[in-house]
């Protein structure tokens, strides 16, 4: 009897394997805050022709959404595919034209985008190239509630097969793959506007001891070996665990293939060069302590305009209802296009959804990688790494810019 008064809880294809955290349905988290989510990214590229796709769905348990995109850059000509649809009703990990089929979990992962009207669609089949990164729980507290409280994970990859963008083909064949990396995460991130508390209702929270100013995030591949690190610094270069959705000063590993091992890095520096206007990268040199004390230093090279964040979903303005990748968009599936010219950087860019007109520049860079080994070994590959820059950050000269939202320090001028 008791039970009729609760909603039921659905099973999900998750839970026919022994992997619970809870006793309940994989359907059910064990938060009720609508900045939970679950989901991943997945990036194919290739440095030499300026063409890469990125693809992304997120499960946003609390709103009962699963929203995705597919997001094209041809040397800066960027289309956007953004996607949705109810949760609850099909928990495959599909939403329209796009779907993921996980060929071996944690190492090959087809992605699909069948033909639509955005007139971007592909077959790829991304491979790990080595085991996948666990970052270090991420987690962060702001006026007693814990606001981010999130485990992620990363990994280098290679991509076969094909892509298409407005008739123009694509191929990633197996004697020339492409580049890839992907990003795994689920738990409370951090407040995803225009869902959560409105921040006007709130009394003010105390600011945090050391903001993050800077992260730093690199996937790389270089001939036999890959690697993945991440820092994060204040705003005058500190380097302390923060009280932020990152957190961690610094961590990451050198990887030798699926069965040659990981190599830990213990400390790095930084040198990097800056485009005009921008807090956008055009080359640069980070150098690596390993565990054993010896240095290793790559050379970054970025021939192509970075690709500018804020047309896939997460953030209020990409949806031209003003809505984002964890919302109701009226109907499910719903499905919106559009195509934007940022090859010229910075540039004004006018949000659809709030229509709101900044100054965008690119923070996810692809770049050409020349990688020497302590022994001097010089090894030849490339990179696809991020830079977020919020507010001022001392070591390079950059002064404070004013509030963005969730785009602050993301690609705003």
């Amino acid at each position: 009897m008791a039970e009729e008064l609760f909603e039921k809880m659905a099973l999900t294809p998750g839970d026919e394997y022994p992997f619970h955290a809870t006793p309940y349905p994989m359907s059910y988290v064990p938060n009720s805050d609508p900045a939970w989510d679950d989901g991943y990214y997945f990036l194919a590229y290739d440095v030499e022709s300026g063409a890469s796709v990125w693809t992304g769905m997120r499960v946003a348990a609390n709103s009962n959404i699963i929203g995705g995109y597919v997001n094209s850059n041809l040397r800066g000509v960027q289309r956007a595919l953004r996607l949705s649809r109810v949760w609850r009703d099909d928990f495959s990990v599909m939403i329209g034209p796009l779907r993921y089929e996980f060929v071996e979990p944690l190492k090959a992962i087809r992605l699909i985008c069948e033909p639509n009207e955005s007139e971007i669609a592909f077959d790829i089949m991304w491979q790990g190239l080595s085991p996948c990164h666990l970052a270090m729980h991420h987690r962060a507290v702001k006026a007693g509630r814990f606001t981010t409280d999130q485990s992620r994970y990363h990994q280098v990859g290679r991509c076969t097969g094909w892509m298409e963008v407005a008739g123009q083909r694509f191929d990633m064949p197996q004697e020339a793959p492409w580049g890839g990396s992907r990003d795994r995460s689920w738990g409370i991130y951090e407040s995803r506007p225009p869902l959560g508390a409105a921040p006007q209702w709130l009394p003010p929270a105390e600011p945090v001891a050391v903001p993050r100013a800077l992260r730093f995030s690199a996937f790389i591949e270089a001939e036999d070996i890959s690697a993945y690190f991440h820092f994060h610094e204040g705003p005058d270069g500190q380097r302390q665990v923060l009280n932020d959705a990152f957190g961690v000063p610094f961590e990451g590993s050198i990887d030798y293939g699926w069965d040659g091992g990981k190599l830990g890095l213990v400390d790095y520096d930084h040198q990097l060069n800056w485009r005009p206007g921008t807090r956008s990268v055009t080359d640069g040199v980070v150098t690596l302590t390993d565990a054993m004390g010896e240095r290793w230093t790559v050379a970054f090279d970025c021939p192509h305009p970075p690709h500018v964040l804020g047309q896939i979903g997460y953030h209020v303005g990409a949806w031209h209802d003003g809505g984002t990748i964890h919302t109701w968009h009226g109907r499910s599936p719903a499905m919106e296009w559009d195509e934007y010219d940022f090859s010229h950087q910075p540039c004004d860019h006018r949000f659809p959804g709030n229509g709101e007109t900044k100054t965008v520049y690119g923070v996810e860079h692809y770049a050409r990688v020349t990688l020497t080994a302590p022994d001097g070994r010089v090894r030849h590959g490339r990179s696809q790494f991020e830079v977020f820059l919020n507010g001022r950050y001392a070591p390079y000269g950059f002064e404070a810019q004013g509030n963005h939202g969730g785009l602050t320090g993301r690609g705003i001028a």
